[in-house]
């Protein structure tokens, strides 16, 4: 039981497809590699047991930024988290995509700096921003958008929050990468990739003062440059709720029924009872 409830509490942060595949990958070679083992197989045994050290070493590097999110929820002590699945993507209406891109081309026509973080699974805890900035629940528009990036007013400098199709607030000091980058990328650009690498859910937008070109980053990396049509199709496949997640850990118990359901029906078949679904017909 403890070691279901450790894998679950894995698939539960790894909630994307192609990372779940790898993770599946890796408990097929441990489980191959204890098989192996069992049966008497020295060579085979230890060739495994090398495989699986290097996969682990290779997936701790792969996955670092869900193995901190684990790391800081124990820490934190909030081990209900642990077991609740994230929240699928909220997509984001056409009407509000179409905002940010018109804004967006309109900032970056006028070489005017901006930097959007849009949430893509749950909200973002302010605990992982410098300064959490000012608060605004507004409606997003191109107007407020091209309003608050202005270089005359107060927020201009931070970087804008949208939840949904609400602007949540500005103003927002994020940390920067510490990755190397090249010498024309300016603090906004390390902020973005800074905050993508430490929180998954989230894209960022950026919009450079010096040369006006717009930047896509996205857990950690930064695509550049894009065109107003590459962002688009960038933010409407980015923001739809069938992007590459889906729910992998639908529930404790659902998925103990599952297993013991499968479970039963192996024994039964290898003792040659019959089957529930038979009885029943009977």
């Amino acid at each position: 039981m403890l070691v279901l409830a450790l894998t679950y509490m894995i698939l539960v942060i790894i909630s994307e497809r192609r990372t779940l595949w790898m993770v599946r990958g890796f408990i097929i070679l441990m489980l191959a590699s204890a098989l192996s083992g069992r049966l008497g197989l020295p060579l085979l045994s230890f060739v495994l047991e090398k495989l699986v050290i290097g996969c682990a070493v290779a997936m701790a590097v792969a996955l670092q930024s869900e193995f901190r999110r684990f790391l800081e929820q124990l820490g934190r002590g909030e081990f209900r988290q642990l077991f609740q699945p994230d929240r699928l993507a909220i997509p984001k209406s056409d009407s509000v995509i179409d905002e940010i891109v018109e804004a967006v081309k309109e900032l970056s026509k006028n070489r005017i700096g901006a930097l959007l973080i849009v949430e893509t699974t749950g909200p973002i805890d302010e605990r992982d921003f410098s300064v959490p900035g000012v608060k605004l629940n507004a409606e997003v528009s191109k107007e407020l958008i091209q309003t608050i990036f202005q270089p005359k007013t107060l927020l201009h400098d931070g970087a804008t929050l949208i939840r949904g199709s609400r602007i949540v607030s500005s103003g927002i000091i994020l940390p920067l990468s510490g990755r190397t980058a090249s010498r024309q990328l300016g603090t906004r650009h390390r902020a973005a990739m800074g905050i993508t690498e430490r929180v998954e859910n989230c894209i960022c937008v950026v919009v450079s003062e010096e040369t006006g070109s717009i930047s896509l980053a996205e857990r950690g990396t930064l695509n550049r440059p894009l065109t107003i049509r590459k962002l688009k199709e960038s933010l409407d496949a980015l923001l739809s709720p069938t992007v590459d997640r889906e729910a992998v850990a639908p529930g404790l118990l659902s998925f103990v029924r599952r297993i013991g359901g499968k479970t039963l029906a192996l024994v039964s078949r290898l003792l040659g009872l019959p089957s529930t679904a038979s009885r029943d017909k009977k």
